[in-house]
């Protein structure tokens, strides 16, 4: 599909107003300001000129009787247009759609003449050619098109497509050209018509393209091999007076089946996503959204860790469990052990103005190695209490965690009561310098925002409200070889840092 008409796409995304809305379903909304609006016009304008130049015109013939002369064959023929320029560009919101209209639009076109004829004074055929350059001013181009949400989808129609031609002027060179600039322009009506139709006809096979570059559009965004992102529609557009707004699902789903693993609900309808509306782009990112990331990787037993190697290895034996647990020592001595950890529930997510944290309930397993035998000696039950930070990193939003306290309760033993504030030291080492660099290391990735390839979000912020964060950001286009750069030196916002839940 020609880029031209993917930049399209946006400007009709982001300006649309339909007037029913429901929000029950919705975790993510995409708000596009206004200042986004007219980027995403002026980057239509160019792109669209850039796909429709150059333009070839059908060649034009005309048979014209002349007294004393006879008839005469006119043909204009090799009719391109190879500049075109738009001096003004606006849209028009309306109840079921959106009118585009370019005014005071210039274009240059080249093109070939050749006349022939005969008469009875001479009984052989009199011809000339040569070329001509034409000049097309003051030309109005509009579109009127219908956008419907169509099963979690977008479908594109096109209601109208208009172009008119206000003044042309044509000038020819080469053979007799002084002699027969009258007669070609007669062919002025004759060719403002054909540029008229040839351009209101390109125009809607591009809309027609971009009907079924909407359709193919994909309704998840794969995250890793076990999850994807849900990004169907869930309403149609909320139009506001300089901003306009989609609801998207977003929660995580199970890979390739669309599937939510659980019933999520939002606690309430998004303020202003972005205060002042002064960068061009804002996602709003439900805390229920992490939730179901969580959900889906505790199901896939993704949440287990087996320590058999730390920075202090010695902690792994148990003779250095002698004096905190001597009835480990006195049972299995010099044994090795290891460390089994699974969370016991999904961690659970909060976000407010003030923070953005986590509640993690995991159980931690005694194992002690014997011969080809592990044997679970007892469990502690933890309640471990995070903070974070989020950044936006590409267009990926990711983050970190870290540790701010923990509490812990024994849940069985077979080696008799434990002092639990003795091993307070040894959980937390093994929590530090496992757990949370585990946890950082996924965070860090982050998850894919639903942003339209080849667009990349610039200077973005961070704010957080009751239950949601948003990302309030500037946009900027990359062909494929900035692109190829952007991958290698992503760009990252300003961490924003939470205090603890």
């Amino acid at each position: 599909m020609d880029v031209g008409w993917c930049f399209f796409f946006l400007l009709v995304q982001s300006l649309l107003f339909l007037p029913s809305h429901t929000q029950s379903d919705s975790f993510t909304s995409v708000l596009v300001s206004q200042n986004g609006l007219d980027f995403v016009k002026n980057l239509l304008v160019n792109k669209a000129i850039a796909s429709i130049i150059p333009l070839q015109i059908p060649r034009i013939e005309k048979s014209v009787r002349i007294p004393f002369l006879g008839g005469i064959d006119v043909v204009v023929s090799n009719l391109t247009i190879y500049e075109l320029d738009v001096a003004s560009s606006y849209v028009k919101l309306g109840e079921t759609g959106v009118v585009i209209v370019a005014s005071g639009t210039t274009c240059n076109l080249s093109m070939n003449w050749h006349y022939s004829y005969s008469t009875w004074l001479a009984p052989i055929e009199i011809s000339d050619q040569g070329i001509a350059s034409v000049q097309v001013e003051g030309m109005e181009i509009g579109l009127s098109l219908g956008l419907q949400s169509d099963e979690g989808g977008l479908k594109l129609s096109l209601s109208e497509c208009g172009c008119h031609v206000n003044d042309i002027s044509i000038e020819l060179e080469g053979g007799a050209s002084w002699f027969y600039q009258g007669m070609v322009n007669a062919f002025k009506d004759q060719i403002g018509a054909s540029v008229e139709s040839t351009i209101a006809k390109k125009l809607s096979e591009g809309v027609s393209d971009l009907d079924s570059f909407l359709q193919s559009l994909p309704k998840e965004i794969p995250v890793d091999d076990k999850a994807a992102l849900n990004v169907t529609f869930t309403s149609d557009p909320i139009l506001k007076d300089s901003s306009v707004t989609f609801e998207i699902d977003g929660l995580f789903t199970k890979r390739e089946t669309n599937q939510d693993l659980k019933s999520f609900f939002r606690n309430s309808a998004s303020s202003a996503i972005c205060p002042g509306n002064s960068k061009m782009l804002g996602i709003s990112v439900d805390e229920a959204v992490f939730n179901s990331a969580a959900a889906l990787y505790y199901n896939a037993e993704f949440m287990q860790w087996i320590v058999d190697k730390i920075p202090e290895q010695t902690l792994l034996n148990t003779a250095r469990w002698r004096f905190i647990i001597p009835q480990l020592y006195k049972k299995y001595p010099n044994q090795d052990m290891n460390l089994n950890i699974s969370l016991s529930s999904p961690p659970l997510v909060k976000i407010s103005e003030e923070y953005v944290g986590a509640n993690v309930d995991a159980d931690l397993v005694i194992d002690v190695l014997q011969a080809d035998q592990v044997i679970p000696v007892a469990c502690i039950s933890l309640v471990i209490r995070g903070s974070g930070a989020l950044r936006v990193m590409g267009n990926n939003l990711g983050g970190s965690v870290r540790l701010e306290d923990f509490s812990m309760s024994l849940k069985w033993s077979n080696i008799g009561n434990l002092h639990l504030h003795l091993l307070q030291p040894i959980v937390r080492t093994v929590i530090q310098t496992v757990f949370v660099p585990y946890a950082n290391d996924h965070l860090e990735k982050g998850f894919p925002l639903p942003i339209i390839r080849g667009f990349t979000l610039e200077n973005a912020e961070i704010i957080c409200s009751n239950s949601e964060i948003a990302v309030c950001s500037d946009v900027a286009y990359l062909d494929s070889s900035q692109q190829l750069r952007s991958r290698l030196t992503l760009p990252r916002s300003t961490p924003w840092k939470s205090k603890l839940l």
